[in-house]
């Protein structure tokens, strides 16, 4: 069933009715006293459907109890909306990550595997390079150029919060045929946003594919690759650590761009009705992210900054509790200390949203003055929103709380819940029918056939939309900037 993104969010504006301090000595009040039935929990109207809030935000019914199996309690709205993302395909890989774990990834060049922003090798001479690839497939489905721009712009991220500079992106590309007027609409729209954003930062992209079939009508994917150098000694990870420092918030200010995204997106279905979707997809801006670049790596330069996280899908939610949870500590975020760009955001929108170009910074106070300094240098924004607190060897330690000076402690999570308890699913899987292993890999069963009309095998070859001159194709190209800039 295709839910609404914005139905599925609705709901949780019912927050603001019910945030009130949570304590030893009461319980937060659970979702189950919001229901107009009084059901065991409350429900909202999807597309004509009734549907649990669990439900609505792509969580099963064993994953909500779960989430209330590792809480102790029942899981209020804000907690819930921050678990239906980081559980989310897109952020957790529930369904990839049985799969993914089988391909190597230790050797003696390899410094940084699986687990952080970025794979890092060393390429020798005290120089390292870092890679990343990933999709955003759904999103640019839904709107290409927005979709492809901020895919590209999240990538990039990955790639300078550890350090290093990006200096190539490239661009593996799938889309429906040609004569699919849709198709032809997205194709065209997601190379667009990736030179668009590419072109604006001043990082080449260098290389690429571009593939056209049926199989992949209305549901492209577009993968888009970085790759950075920098030097070892400069390489950070993104953890947070030290009782008492402090999470600083770098970039854009946030707003309701994204929320629900990606890490929705990701596990959505598509309609005819998918314009409703449009609101999910993130807004870049590619002039900030260059900004920020430069502010993160002369941050790195000086060693100012203990940690750093790039905030993509999921959000603060997710940048807050995979750095409290790779340093085995706990985190207080002040919600009403986040910058906005719009009036009457309440706690779930701000901690899901997916606005970009923002960063998240450990910070040691006595350097917090040399940190402001270099951001007001580079016209980024800057903002304390969180402190650093005692980690899992404390027997209340490793939590995060999404607090408010004036209603109390709004959500209160193992952060390590969020980041790695997340369930593993093996899901179905069979050959396609008339599928053939032996054909596929196996020798030639004889010679190739001969060809009697080379010149009209030629020409078919040259009009084939994948592999020759396609209408598309030589408008690809041009579009990309081939050289680096500064």
């Amino acid at each position: 069933m295709v839910i609404t993104i914005g139905c599925k969010y609705h709901l949780l504006h019912e927050e603001a009715e019910r945030r009130r301090p949570l304590t030893a000595n009461r319980r937060p009040i659970p979702r189950s006293s919001m229901a107009s039935s009084g059901g065991p929990h409350s429900s909202c109207s999807v597309r004509g459907m009734s549907e649990p809030v669990h439900r609505a935000l792509g969580l099963t019914d064993d994953e909500a109890e779960q989430i209330d199996t590792i809480l102790g309690r029942q899981a209020n709205h804000l907690e819930l909306a921050m678990f239906s993302v980081m559980w989310s395909e897109h952020c957790s890989y529930k369904s990839s990550r049985i799969h993914l774990k089988r391909l190597p990834t230790e050797a003696p060049w390899v410094l940084v595997g699986p687990g952080e922003n970025a794979g890092v090798v060393d390429v020798g001479d005290g120089i390292a390079v870092a890679i990343r690839i990933e999709s955003h497939n759904h999103p640019s489905a839904i709107e290409p150029y927005q979709g492809a721009a901020t895919g590209a712009g999240g990538i990039l991220r990955d790639i300078f919060t550890m350090g290093a500079r990006p200096i190539a992106l490239m661009d593996p590309l799938r889309f429906g045929p040609l004569d699919d007027p849709r198709s032809r609409w997205i194709a065209e729209g997601v190379v667009s946003g990736i030179s668009g954003y590419g072109n604006s930062v001043g990082v080449p992209t260098v290389g690429g594919e571009t593939v056209f079939d049926a199989t992949y009508t209305g549901n492209p994917l577009v993968n888009v690759l970085c790759v950075g150098v920098l030097p070892v000694d400069r390489l950070v990870l993104g953890q947070a650590s030290g009782v008492g420092n402090v999470a600083v918030l770098l970039g854009s200010a946030t707003g309701r761009d994204g929320i629900g995204g990606v890490s929705v997106l990701a596990s959505a279905g598509f309609d005819d009705n998918d314009t409703d979707k449009r609101p999910s997809v993130q807004v870049g801006d590619p002039f900030e992210e260059k900004r920020l670049i430069e502010a993160c790596l002369e941050l790195l330069d000086a060693k100012l900054v203990v940690g750093i996280q790039d905030l993509g899908g999921a959000g603060l939610a997710c940048a807050t509790s995979e750095t409290a949870s790779r340093g085995g500590v706990g985190m207080d975020v002040d919600v009403s200390a986040i910058p906005r760009r719009e009036q009457g955001m309440e706690p779930f929108e701000v901690m899901t949203s997916e606005s970009q170009e923002r960063m998240l910074a450990i910070v040691e106070p006595g350097d917090l003055e040399a940190v402001l300094a270099i951001c007001d240098k580079w016209e980024v924004r800057a903002a304390v929103i969180g402190t650093v607190t005692p980690g899992i060897e404390n027997s209340d330690g490793g939590r995060l709380r999404i607090v408010d000076p004036d209603a109390g402690v709004l959500a209160d999570v193992p952060a390590a819940a969020l980041h790695d308890e997340a369930p593993l699913y093996d899901r179905p899987r069979q050959a396609p029918a008339g599928f053939d292993e032996v054909a596929r890999v196996g020798p030639s069963s004889g010679p190739m056939p001969g060809c009697d009309d080379p010149a009209g095998d030629l020409l078919n070859l040259l009009c084939d939309p994948v592999v020759g001159v396609s209408p598309v194709r030589p408008s690809v190209v041009p579009q990309y900037r081939g050289r680096a800039r500064r």
